[in-house]
């Protein structure tokens, strides 16, 4: 597929996303409600941490071109940062049930995702792969890629069958047959698009990267200038039934975050917010400003203060 036909895909993608949110719009109203908010705040488990600087990555793994680091792992996504020399490859493989994505901050990879032209992916690209698709990759170029790699929370992986399994502990690796099928690219779901083309589109504001019953990623981009005049009061939103995070990838975000100092996150950070936090994202600074938020649901609910007429 050429990057035309990848550019109009995605650009009839946006359109179709803008027609549902306006159609959305039309049914969707502020409902008064009751919701719980627990007394004592949410607390940070590791690996999560409200900030995740890719600046600290990067030194605590100078002088390795291979390298991983897990950034979420609770009970809806896993993340982890994924450094790779020219020349490393991943097998064949597939994940029976689970959708996978990635998001590539640095270098070249090389994708062959079945049912697709291979194709390379640069910076600023977005690529995913459905349920029971087998796809492999490759670091290209002359210098390492740099990959957030997601999936949904403890998904497994399956080879096929020319293929060597990794030698894991505690797993013995099975002959099987299993009734495999491809899923589709449904929805707004596309086998790879760009940022940096997107962003060529007069007026883009954003759009769906991944939609799925079990998680979602929301290409958010736009500049402070034309944002509401910030109020310091407002504490935003939380979410009740999971945690979200957030890929910068480009400029800057200014997070307030319940409980903690605001957050200045860079391009490449991550930032993550456990349930019941509230936060208010916004754009930061005089250029262009993108996250990616990602969670597990496809319409998670924003529970926000309500104004109490006295």
């Amino acid at each position: 597929m050429n990057n035309r036909v990848l550019i109009n895909a995605s650009l009839a993608a946006i359109a179709l996303l803008a027609l549902n949110i306006a159609s959305s719009k039309v049914s969707c109203q502020e409902e008064p409600s009751w919701a719980p908010k627990p007394k004592q705040p949410s607390k940070y488990t590791p690996p999560h941490k409200p900030h995740t600087r890719l600046a600290d990555l990067k030194e605590k793994n100078k002088g390795k071109d291979n390298w991983a680091e897990v950034i979420v792992d609770d009970d809806h996504l896993h993340a982890v940062y994924i450094a790779s020399a020219p020349g490393t490859k991943v097998s064949k493989q597939f994940h029976p049930d689970t959708r996978e994505w990635w998001i590539v901050m640095d270098g070249q990879i090389r994708f062959e995702i079945e049912n697709q032209q291979p194709f390379v992916a640069n910076k600023g690209s977005m690529v995913q792969v459905p349920m029971q698709t087998i796809y492999s990759m490759e670091t290209i170029g002359e210098k390492p890629s740099l990959r957030l790699e997601v999936n949904i929370a403890k998904a497994k992986t399956l080879y096929p069958r020319e293929v060597e399994p990794p030698k894991t502990p505690g797993i013995d690796w099975i002959p099987v047959t299993l009734n495999r099928k491809p899923a589709p690219y449904d929805r707004t779901n596309q086998p790879h698009i760009n940022l940096y083309e997107l962003a060529k589109t007069p007026g883009y504001q954003g759009s769906r990267f991944v939609h799925d019953d079990r998680a979602v990623a929301n290409i958010i981009y736009g500049y402070e200038k034309n944002l509401p005049a910030l109020n310091p009061k407002d504490r935003g939103h939380y979410h009740p039934e999971c945690a979200e995070f957030w890929l910068i990838m480009a400029g800057q975000v200014r997070y307030p975050i319940e409980n903690q100092e605001v957050i200045i996150a860079e391009e490449g950070d991550v930032v993550y917010v456990p349930q019941f936090t509230f936060h208010a994202p916004r754009h930061y600074g005089p250029g262009p400003s993108c996250r990616l938020a990602m969670n597990g649901y496809p319409n998670i609910a924003h529970i926000r203060d309500a104004v109490i007429p006295h």
